[in-house]
Protein backbone atom coordinates (compact mmCIF):
# COMPACT_ATOMS: atom_id res chain seq x y z
CA UNK A 1 0.00 0.00 0.00
CA UNK A 2 1.29 3.23 -0.88
CA UNK A 3 2.07 6.04 1.91
CA UNK A 4 -0.46 7.74 1.09
CA UNK A 5 -3.02 5.44 1.08
CA UNK A 6 -1.97 4.22 4.35
CA UNK A 7 -2.49 7.91 5.42
CA UNK A 8 -6.24 8.17 3.93
CA UNK A 9 -6.69 5.16 5.81
CA UNK A 10 -5.30 6.68 8.96
CA UNK A 11 -7.73 9.15 8.70
CA UNK A 12 -10.55 7.51 8.15
CA UNK A 13 -10.25 5.43 10.80
CA UNK A 14 -9.29 8.54 13.58
CA UNK A 15 -12.57 10.00 11.49
CA UNK A 16 -14.44 6.82 12.71
CA UNK A 17 -13.33 6.76 16.64
CA UNK A 18 -13.85 10.46 16.91
CA UNK A 19 -17.77 9.86 15.60
CA UNK A 20 -17.79 7.06 17.93
CA UNK A 21 -16.92 8.81 20.73
CA UNK A 22 -19.34 11.81 20.05
CA UNK A 23 -21.87 9.59 20.39
CA UNK A 24 -21.80 7.97 23.24
CA UNK A 25 -20.72 11.39 24.81
CA UNK A 26 -23.43 12.52 27.80
CA UNK A 27 -24.90 15.94 26.43
CA UNK A 28 -22.83 17.74 29.12
CA UNK A 29 -22.25 21.54 27.35
CA UNK A 30 -19.72 23.94 28.38
CA UNK A 31 -21.91 26.63 28.18
CA UNK A 32 -24.27 25.34 31.05
CA UNK A 33 -21.48 24.15 33.03
CA UNK A 34 -19.98 28.17 32.73
CA UNK A 35 -23.40 29.16 33.87
CA UNK A 36 -23.61 27.35 36.68
CA UNK A 37 -20.48 27.73 37.85
CA UNK A 38 -19.91 31.36 37.44
CA UNK A 39 -23.46 32.25 39.60
CA UNK A 40 -21.98 30.15 42.43
CA UNK A 41 -18.50 31.72 42.42
CA UNK A 42 -20.51 35.14 42.22
CA UNK A 43 -19.80 38.03 44.15
CA UNK A 44 -23.04 38.04 45.52
CA UNK A 45 -22.52 34.66 46.89
CA UNK A 46 -20.56 36.16 49.36
CA UNK A 47 -17.98 33.13 49.16
CA UNK A 48 -20.32 30.89 50.81
CA UNK A 49 -20.10 30.57 54.15
CA UNK A 50 -21.84 27.84 56.03
CA UNK A 51 -21.98 30.17 59.39
CA UNK A 52 -23.80 32.76 57.20
CA UNK A 53 -26.83 30.99 56.39
CA UNK A 54 -28.42 34.53 54.51
CA UNK A 55 -25.53 33.87 52.41
CA UNK A 56 -25.12 30.20 51.23
CA UNK A 57 -28.77 30.06 51.67
CA UNK A 58 -28.82 32.08 48.29
CA UNK A 59 -26.51 28.93 47.33
CA UNK A 60 -29.07 26.40 48.54
CA UNK A 61 -31.89 27.98 46.68
CA UNK A 62 -29.79 28.01 43.23
CA UNK A 63 -28.96 24.32 43.63
CA UNK A 64 -32.40 23.65 44.62
CA UNK A 65 -34.06 25.03 41.61
CA UNK A 66 -31.86 23.11 39.14
CA UNK A 67 -32.87 19.79 41.04
CA UNK A 68 -35.84 20.90 40.55
CA UNK A 69 -36.32 21.57 37.27
CA UNK A 70 -34.28 18.25 36.95
CA UNK A 71 -37.11 16.25 38.30
CA UNK A 72 -35.81 15.00 41.09
CA UNK A 73 -37.27 13.68 44.46
CA UNK A 74 -37.34 15.17 47.92
CA UNK A 75 -34.72 12.92 50.21
CA UNK A 76 -36.38 10.29 52.53
CA UNK A 77 -39.21 12.22 54.20
CA UNK A 78 -38.24 15.79 53.55
CA UNK A 79 -40.83 18.36 51.65
CA UNK A 80 -37.74 20.58 50.54
CA UNK A 81 -33.92 19.77 48.85
CA UNK A 82 -32.58 21.42 52.11
CA UNK A 83 -31.68 18.65 54.58
CA UNK A 84 -31.23 21.39 58.09
CA UNK A 85 -29.72 20.39 61.05
CA UNK A 86 -27.93 22.36 63.84
CA UNK A 87 -24.36 22.97 64.80
CA UNK A 88 -23.86 23.24 68.00
CA UNK A 89 -20.00 25.96 68.30
CA UNK A 90 -18.66 25.61 71.87
CA UNK A 91 -15.87 27.82 73.38
CA UNK A 92 -13.30 26.95 76.00
CA UNK A 93 -13.59 29.51 78.49
CA UNK A 94 -11.09 27.79 80.77
CA UNK A 95 -10.81 25.27 83.52
CA UNK A 96 -8.40 22.49 85.21
CA UNK A 97 -6.88 19.17 84.37
CA UNK A 98 -5.05 16.56 86.88
CA UNK A 99 -3.36 13.29 85.44
CA UNK A 100 -1.96 10.98 87.78
CA UNK A 101 -2.93 13.08 90.55
CA UNK A 102 -0.47 16.23 88.45
CA UNK A 103 -1.57 19.46 87.04
CA UNK A 104 -1.09 19.08 83.24
CA UNK A 105 0.11 22.86 81.48
CA UNK A 106 -2.66 23.88 79.23
CA UNK A 107 -0.53 24.22 76.40
CA UNK A 108 -0.37 20.86 76.49
CA UNK A 109 -3.81 19.93 76.24
CA UNK A 110 -6.97 21.16 74.06
CA UNK A 111 -10.70 19.79 74.44
CA UNK A 112 -13.18 19.31 71.78
CA UNK A 113 -16.92 19.38 73.66
CA UNK A 114 -20.14 20.44 73.03
CA UNK A 115 -21.18 20.66 76.91
CA UNK A 116 -21.31 23.57 78.63
CA UNK A 117 -20.01 21.93 82.19
CA UNK A 118 -17.51 18.98 81.98
CA UNK A 119 -16.46 17.52 85.01
CA UNK A 120 -14.18 14.14 84.92
CA UNK A 121 -13.20 11.89 88.29
CA UNK A 122 -13.28 8.79 86.19
CA UNK A 123 -10.89 7.54 82.90
CA UNK A 124 -13.10 7.54 79.90
CA UNK A 125 -11.36 5.05 77.02
CA UNK A 126 -8.23 6.47 76.18
CA UNK A 127 -6.39 6.14 72.84
CA UNK A 128 -2.91 6.56 72.18
CA UNK A 129 -0.79 8.31 68.84
CA UNK A 130 2.25 6.99 68.60
CA UNK A 131 5.13 8.39 66.83
CA UNK A 132 4.41 6.57 63.81
CA UNK A 133 0.91 6.88 63.37
CA UNK A 134 -0.80 9.24 61.20
CA UNK A 135 -2.50 11.75 63.44
CA UNK A 136 -3.79 14.24 61.13
CA UNK A 137 -5.20 11.28 58.89
CA UNK A 138 -6.93 9.79 62.40
CA UNK A 139 -7.78 12.96 63.61
CA UNK A 140 -11.20 12.93 61.85
CA UNK A 141 -11.98 9.79 63.22
CA UNK A 142 -11.60 10.86 66.91
CA UNK A 143 -13.95 13.64 66.58
CA UNK A 144 -16.68 11.72 64.86
CA UNK A 145 -16.52 9.08 67.37
CA UNK A 146 -19.59 8.97 69.82
CA UNK A 147 -17.50 7.65 72.96
CA UNK A 148 -15.85 10.31 75.62
CA UNK A 149 -12.10 10.02 74.79
CA UNK A 150 -8.96 10.86 76.01
CA UNK A 151 -5.92 10.78 73.19
CA UNK A 152 -2.63 11.05 74.35
CA UNK A 153 -0.61 12.34 71.68
CA UNK A 154 3.81 11.42 71.38
CA UNK A 155 5.45 14.54 71.98
CA UNK A 156 7.53 13.33 68.52
CA UNK A 157 3.95 14.83 66.71
CA UNK A 158 4.05 18.35 68.65
CA UNK A 159 4.12 20.06 65.02
CA UNK A 160 0.95 17.98 64.07
CA UNK A 161 -0.61 18.26 67.48
CA UNK A 162 -0.22 22.36 67.39
CA UNK A 163 -1.91 22.29 64.45
CA UNK A 164 -4.73 20.80 66.16
CA UNK A 165 -4.49 22.61 68.91
CA UNK A 166 -4.58 25.73 67.21
CA UNK A 167 -8.08 23.93 65.22
CA UNK A 168 -9.81 23.29 68.35
CA UNK A 169 -9.02 26.73 69.73
CA UNK A 170 -11.49 28.52 67.51
CA UNK A 171 -14.15 26.58 68.94
CA UNK A 172 -15.37 23.13 68.93
CA UNK A 173 -18.38 22.24 66.93
CA UNK A 174 -20.48 19.03 67.10
CA UNK A 175 -23.78 17.38 65.39
CA UNK A 176 -26.45 15.38 66.60
CA UNK A 177 -25.14 12.20 68.91
CA UNK A 178 -21.66 14.13 69.04
CA UNK A 179 -23.31 16.88 71.35
CA UNK A 180 -22.72 14.20 74.29
CA UNK A 181 -19.73 13.82 73.37
CA UNK A 182 -15.68 14.89 74.26
CA UNK A 183 -12.66 14.55 73.02
CA UNK A 184 -9.37 15.16 74.96
CA UNK A 185 -6.02 15.67 73.44
CA UNK A 186 -3.28 15.58 75.44
CA UNK A 187 0.26 15.68 74.56
CA UNK A 188 2.60 13.58 76.49
CA UNK A 189 3.35 9.91 76.72
CA UNK A 190 2.89 9.36 80.64
CA UNK A 191 0.06 6.31 80.95
CA UNK A 192 -2.79 8.03 81.92
CA UNK A 193 -4.02 6.44 85.34
CA UNK A 194 -6.25 8.79 87.20
CA UNK A 195 -8.41 12.08 86.14
CA UNK A 196 -9.51 15.00 87.86
CA UNK A 197 -10.68 17.37 85.06
CA UNK A 198 -13.16 20.51 85.12
CA UNK A 199 -13.68 22.18 81.94
CA UNK A 200 -16.62 25.24 81.28
CA UNK A 201 -17.43 26.45 77.58
CA UNK A 202 -19.56 28.85 76.36
CA UNK A 203 -22.28 27.50 73.66
CA UNK A 204 -24.38 28.32 70.89
CA UNK A 205 -26.20 27.09 67.81
CA UNK A 206 -26.39 27.83 63.96
CA UNK A 207 -28.34 26.05 60.70
CA UNK A 208 -26.98 24.57 58.61
CA UNK A 209 -28.70 22.67 55.58
CA UNK A 210 -27.51 20.40 52.73
CA UNK A 211 -28.90 20.22 49.23
CA UNK A 212 -30.38 16.45 48.57
CA UNK A 213 -32.26 15.30 45.85
CA UNK A 214 -32.86 11.74 44.63
CA UNK A 215 -33.41 9.80 41.27
CA UNK A 216 -35.21 6.92 42.41
CA UNK A 217 -34.08 3.20 41.08
CA UNK A 218 -36.27 0.88 38.65
CA UNK A 219 -35.21 -2.63 40.17
CA UNK A 220 -32.50 -1.96 42.79
CA UNK A 221 -34.81 1.38 44.83
CA UNK A 222 -32.54 0.39 48.19
CA UNK A 223 -29.08 0.41 46.50
CA UNK A 224 -27.89 3.95 46.51
CA UNK A 225 -25.52 5.63 44.28
CA UNK A 226 -24.29 9.01 45.59
CA UNK A 227 -22.77 12.11 43.86
CA UNK A 228 -21.61 14.79 45.75
CA UNK A 229 -19.62 18.34 46.27
CA UNK A 230 -19.38 20.61 48.95
CA UNK A 231 -21.30 23.58 48.14
CA UNK A 232 -19.61 26.50 50.86
CA UNK A 233 -16.04 28.06 51.44
CA UNK A 234 -14.64 30.17 52.95
CA UNK A 235 -16.47 33.17 53.07
CA UNK A 236 -15.23 36.49 53.81
CA UNK A 237 -11.84 36.74 54.72
CA UNK A 238 -8.75 38.90 55.03
CA UNK A 239 -8.48 41.36 52.23
CA UNK A 240 -5.47 41.08 48.96
CA UNK A 241 -5.89 44.17 47.02
CA UNK A 242 -8.83 45.08 48.39
CA UNK A 243 -10.87 42.01 47.89
CA UNK A 244 -11.77 40.21 50.70
CA UNK A 245 -14.72 37.57 48.94
CA UNK A 246 -12.73 33.56 48.76
CA UNK A 247 -15.48 32.85 45.70
CA UNK A 248 -14.62 29.56 45.63
CA UNK A 249 -14.43 28.82 42.07
CA UNK A 250 -12.72 25.61 42.21
CA UNK A 251 -12.75 24.89 45.89
CA UNK A 252 -15.77 23.72 45.35
CA UNK A 253 -18.38 25.51 42.90
CA UNK A 254 -16.73 23.23 39.82
CA UNK A 255 -17.85 20.03 41.82
CA UNK A 256 -21.23 21.24 42.99
CA UNK A 257 -21.76 21.98 39.07
CA UNK A 258 -20.42 18.65 38.51
CA UNK A 259 -23.36 17.25 40.51
CA UNK A 260 -26.14 19.83 38.70
CA UNK A 261 -25.00 18.67 35.75
CA UNK A 262 -24.94 14.64 36.41
CA UNK A 263 -28.66 15.15 38.29
CA UNK A 264 -29.42 16.66 34.51
CA UNK A 265 -27.77 13.61 33.04
CA UNK A 266 -28.95 11.11 34.53
CA UNK A 267 -32.83 12.57 34.77
CA UNK A 268 -32.97 12.42 30.92
CA UNK A 269 -31.44 9.08 30.52
CA UNK A 270 -33.94 7.11 32.86
CA UNK A 271 -32.38 3.96 32.79
CA UNK A 272 -30.42 3.84 36.65
CA UNK A 273 -31.65 0.64 38.06
CA UNK A 274 -30.36 1.95 41.49
CA UNK A 275 -31.59 4.91 42.97
CA UNK A 276 -29.12 7.74 42.50
CA UNK A 277 -28.73 10.57 45.70
CA UNK A 278 -27.46 13.87 44.44
CA UNK A 279 -26.04 15.95 47.20
CA UNK A 280 -24.06 19.33 47.98
CA UNK A 281 -22.76 19.48 51.36
CA UNK A 282 -22.13 21.96 53.48
CA UNK A 283 -19.72 22.75 55.99
CA UNK A 284 -16.54 20.40 54.52
CA UNK A 285 -14.57 23.64 55.08
CA UNK A 286 -14.68 23.94 58.94
CA UNK A 287 -14.97 20.46 59.77
CA UNK A 288 -17.15 17.95 56.73
CA UNK A 289 -20.12 18.46 58.91
CA UNK A 290 -22.55 18.31 56.24
CA UNK A 291 -22.08 15.00 55.13
CA UNK A 292 -21.43 13.69 58.65
CA UNK A 293 -25.04 14.35 59.16
CA UNK A 294 -25.61 13.04 55.66
CA UNK A 295 -24.52 9.68 56.21
CA UNK A 296 -25.97 9.47 59.62
CA UNK A 297 -29.60 9.07 57.30
CA UNK A 298 -28.32 6.24 55.15
CA UNK A 299 -27.74 2.36 56.21
CA UNK A 300 -24.00 2.45 54.53
CA UNK A 301 -24.73 -1.43 53.48
CA UNK A 302 -27.13 -0.03 50.94
CA UNK A 303 -24.43 2.20 49.59
CA UNK A 304 -23.03 0.83 46.76
CA UNK A 305 -20.55 3.82 45.79
CA UNK A 306 -19.87 7.55 46.39
CA UNK A 307 -18.21 9.90 43.37
CA UNK A 308 -17.01 12.87 45.84
CA UNK A 309 -16.26 15.83 43.34
CA UNK A 310 -13.87 17.98 44.57
CA UNK A 311 -11.80 20.75 42.68
CA UNK A 312 -11.56 19.98 39.07
CA UNK A 313 -11.21 23.43 37.81
CA UNK A 314 -8.04 23.28 36.08
CA UNK A 315 -5.82 20.84 34.45
CA UNK A 316 -3.98 17.81 36.86
CA UNK A 317 -0.68 17.09 36.60
CA UNK A 318 -1.27 14.93 33.93
CA UNK A 319 -2.45 17.05 31.49
CA UNK A 320 -6.18 17.35 30.20
CA UNK A 321 -8.37 14.00 29.97
CA UNK A 322 -7.63 12.98 33.06
CA UNK A 323 -8.35 13.36 36.80
CA UNK A 324 -7.51 11.80 40.25
CA UNK A 325 -9.25 9.01 42.19
CA UNK A 326 -8.53 9.31 46.36
CA UNK A 327 -7.75 5.87 47.78
CA UNK A 328 -7.62 4.18 44.90
CA UNK A 329 -5.86 1.55 45.61
CA UNK A 330 -8.55 1.08 48.41
CA UNK A 331 -11.01 -0.54 46.66
CA UNK A 332 -11.63 -1.57 42.40
CA UNK A 333 -14.11 1.69 42.03
CA UNK A 334 -11.33 3.29 39.85
CA UNK A 335 -11.17 0.32 37.90
CA UNK A 336 -14.43 -0.01 36.90
CA UNK A 337 -14.93 3.89 36.31
CA UNK A 338 -11.88 3.33 34.13
CA UNK A 339 -13.23 0.31 31.83
CA UNK A 340 -16.35 2.37 31.44
CA UNK A 341 -14.03 4.63 29.28
CA UNK A 342 -12.86 1.91 27.39
CA UNK A 343 -12.07 3.66 24.11
CA UNK A 344 -11.90 7.01 24.95
CA UNK A 345 -8.64 9.32 26.13
CA UNK A 346 -9.96 9.75 28.99
CA UNK A 347 -7.99 8.16 32.78
CA UNK A 348 -8.48 8.06 35.90
CA UNK A 349 -5.07 7.74 38.24
CA UNK A 350 -4.61 7.15 41.38
CA UNK A 351 -3.97 9.95 43.66
CA UNK A 352 -0.28 11.54 43.49
CA UNK A 353 -0.82 13.13 46.47
CA UNK A 354 -0.09 10.35 49.49
CA UNK A 355 1.41 12.44 51.78
CA UNK A 356 -1.57 15.38 51.55
CA UNK A 357 -3.76 12.83 53.36
CA UNK A 358 -6.55 13.81 50.28
CA UNK A 359 -8.32 10.63 51.06
CA UNK A 360 -9.53 11.83 54.84
CA UNK A 361 -9.68 15.48 53.28
CA UNK A 362 -13.12 15.71 52.07
CA UNK A 363 -16.47 14.58 52.01
CA UNK A 364 -16.22 10.68 51.00
CA UNK A 365 -14.31 10.66 54.34
CA UNK A 366 -17.19 9.96 56.62
CA UNK A 367 -18.61 7.00 54.48
CA UNK A 368 -15.78 5.53 53.31
CA UNK A 369 -14.35 4.94 57.28
CA UNK A 370 -18.12 3.03 57.13
CA UNK A 371 -17.02 0.47 54.70
CA UNK A 372 -18.39 2.39 51.34
CA UNK A 373 -16.40 2.49 48.10
CA UNK A 374 -16.23 6.47 48.37
CA UNK A 375 -13.52 7.88 46.67
CA UNK A 376 -13.04 11.90 45.76
CA UNK A 377 -12.36 12.64 42.04
CA UNK A 378 -10.09 16.01 41.28
CA UNK A 379 -8.08 17.11 38.91
CA UNK A 380 -6.29 20.14 41.24
CA UNK A 381 -2.55 20.41 41.44
CA UNK A 382 -2.73 20.78 45.50
CA UNK A 383 0.87 21.15 46.31
CA UNK A 384 1.85 24.05 43.98
CA UNK A 385 -1.97 25.69 43.41
CA UNK A 386 -1.42 29.23 44.83
CA UNK A 387 -5.64 30.04 44.61
CA UNK A 388 -6.59 27.64 46.91
CA UNK A 389 -8.31 28.91 50.17
CA UNK A 390 -7.27 32.95 48.64
CA UNK A 391 -9.65 35.28 47.37
CA UNK A 392 -8.29 34.79 44.12
CA UNK A 393 -10.22 31.35 43.53
CA UNK A 394 -12.48 33.05 40.72
CA UNK A 395 -14.66 31.91 37.86
CA UNK A 396 -11.47 33.57 35.80
CA UNK A 397 -9.44 30.97 36.74
CA UNK A 398 -11.22 28.37 35.37
CA UNK A 399 -11.16 26.34 32.21
CA UNK A 400 -14.63 25.78 31.27
CA UNK A 401 -13.57 22.82 29.25
CA UNK A 402 -11.52 20.70 31.32
CA UNK A 403 -14.50 20.72 33.74
CA UNK A 404 -16.94 19.81 31.37
CA UNK A 405 -14.46 17.08 30.10
CA UNK A 406 -14.13 15.44 33.39
CA UNK A 407 -17.93 16.07 33.99
CA UNK A 408 -18.61 13.44 30.90
CA UNK A 409 -15.93 11.59 31.68
CA UNK A 410 -17.53 10.99 35.52
CA UNK A 411 -20.85 10.20 33.79
CA UNK A 412 -19.62 7.96 31.31
CA UNK A 413 -17.54 5.92 34.22
CA UNK A 414 -20.37 5.31 36.35
CA UNK A 415 -22.73 3.76 33.82
CA UNK A 416 -22.66 -0.01 34.83
CA UNK A 417 -22.75 1.14 38.83
CA UNK A 418 -25.79 3.59 37.92
CA UNK A 419 -27.47 0.74 35.85
CA UNK A 420 -26.94 -2.38 38.46
CA UNK A 421 -24.64 -3.97 36.35
CA UNK A 422 -21.49 -3.79 38.16
CA UNK A 423 -20.50 -3.25 41.91
CA UNK A 424 -16.99 -1.82 43.36
CA UNK A 425 -15.72 -3.42 46.47
CA UNK A 426 -15.83 -2.38 49.80
CA UNK A 427 -13.60 0.15 51.05
CA UNK A 428 -10.52 -1.42 53.02
CA UNK A 429 -7.80 -0.03 55.07
CA UNK A 430 -9.96 2.74 57.10
CA UNK A 431 -9.62 2.91 60.56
Amino acid sequence: MKKNQILSVGLMLFAVQTTWAQINVPNIKEADVSRIIKTLSADDMKGRSALKPEDIGKAADFISTAFKNAGLKHFGDLKTYRQSFDLTQTKFIGGKLMINSSEVDPENYVLSSTQKEIKWTVLPKVETVGKDDNFLAKFQGYLQSDNDLIIVVDPSQSASFKRVKSFLGRGSRGIGSNKSSSKLFILGNEEVKSIDASFTNSISTVPLFNVVGVLPGKSKPNEYVVFSGHYDHLGIIKAVNQDSIANGADDDASGTTAVIELAKYFAQKKDNERTIIFVAFTAEEIGGYGSQYFSKQLNPDEVVAMFNIEMIGKESKFGKNNAFITGYERSDFGKILQKNLEGTDFKFYPDPYPKQNLFFRSDNATLARLGVPAHTISSDQIDTDKLYHSVDDEFETMDIGNITEIIKAIAMSATSIVEGKATPSRVTGVE
